[in-house]
């Protein structure tokens, strides 16, 4: 794994990657991954081939305002190439938290199509890709661009999910949690009881 000192994301991995031969290079994150309930998003984008002015704007989506976030997540679909994907809950409590990722990040790249022959991923290798050309980088959602745009994309999708269920499920405050497990979320599912869209195996370990 690679690791740079942290500050704004710049295209220096994309470069490096360009330079062994690959051509089209996708950022991949997750979020989602230590929710007790929904599932696990994925996205992968490879950026436009001219720099765009949001270029500099992108970070870390944790370190964004949600606004911010979500006005970033509208230029990057419009500008970009991308892909995404989730896991549900059934499956995260199936095959564990860290296959349903890799799933969620292998599927992602998928929706890309074909021509993807070089991936950058925030933290976690991922030879389930089949991509040779690849770099897994420790903090790549501070450091890269196309990294730092997917782990936008991913939030915004499941938050805008996650506000949408809690319509349909209510008492556990989705829209304000978005899944993960706040007090008053632990609170809610101690009088109601878990929904079918919690992680099952999650609540075990915090029972």
């Amino acid at each position: 794994m690679n690791k740079a000192s942290l500050d704004k994301p710049t295209l220096i991995y994309e470069l490096n990657l360009a330079k062994k031969g690959a051509k089209n290079i996708a950022g991949i994150d997750e979020v989602g991954r230590g929710s007790i309930a929904g599932p696990v998003a994925a996205a992968a984008i490879i950026l436009p081939e001219n720099p765009r002015p949001w270029f500099n704007q992108v970070n870390d989506s944790k370190l964004l305002s949600g606004p911010a976030r979500e006005k970033l997540a509208r230029e990057i679909i419009r500008d970009a190439q991308v892909g995404l994907s989730m896991v549900t809950a059934e499956v995260i409590d199936e095959i564990g938290i860290i296959n349903a990722t890799k799933s969620a990040m292998v599927n992602a790249v998928k929706a890309l199509g074909p021509h993807v022959d070089g991936i950058l991923i925030d933290a976690i290798d991922l030879p389930e890709s089949k991509i040779g050309h690849r770099i897994s980088i420790i903090h790549g959602d501070q450091l890269s661009i196309s990294i730092s745009s997917a782990s936008i994309v991913a939030k915004v999708a499941r938050d805008s999910l996650m506000k949408d269920l809690d319509k349909l499920f209510p008492g556990y405050h989705w829209s304000r949690n978005k899944g993960y497990g706040t007090k008053g979320h632990l609170q809610a599912i101690s009088t109601i009881g878990p929904s079918i869209l919690h992680r099952k195996t999650f609540l075990t370990s915090i029972d």
